[in-house]
């Protein structure tokens, strides 16, 4: 009976050993996963309550030969206030990125739900053809395209 029992428990020992160090790796793991989770839900929640529109008449004109200026507006219809810096926006027309960008609150001094602001891209030169304009604040991505004549 003794020859049994003790490789029995060895084993047993070595099961409770083994299960030990695997729920610890486990917990650390989980862990790591949860924190990731917090973290990006973050991020995404952020990017959900942002969103805007580009609310120019692409056949109106956007653009201005003589003075080399393109000038769009754009809507908050989001659900949190945006900046209104030309640092918080990445604009790409044509292929090419833009760093000559202005901005001016049209309705009120703070880019709000709802309220409109006018971009515009100075020192542009464009010839005559179609275009994209690609307008990106904090995730939220709108394409506007426009004909230059």
């Amino acid at each position: 009976m003794a020859d049994i029992s003790v490789p029995s428990l060895i084993l047993f020992i070595a099961s409770i050993v083994v299960a030990a160090g695997v729920s610890g790796v486990l917990i650390d793991t989980v862990t790591g996963i949860s924190n990731s989770v917090d973290e990006r839900g973050g991020d995404v929640s952020t990017e959900i309550r942002t969103d805007i529109e580009v609310i120019s008449d692409p056949e109106a004109g956007v653009y201005d030969g003589a003075s080399d200026n393109l000038s769009i507006y754009v809507k908050n219809t989001g659900l949190r206030t945006l900046p209104a810096t030309s640092g918080g926006f990445d604009i790409i027309v044509g292929g090419q990125y833009q760093t000559n960008v202005t901005v001016n609150v049209v309705d009120g001094t703070e880019w709000r739900p709802s309220n409109v602001i006018e971009l515009t891209v100075t020192d542009i030169a464009l010839t005559s053809g179609d275009y994209r304009m690609t307008v990106v604040v904090d995730g939220d991505e709108e394409v506007f395209e426009f004909r230059v004549s």
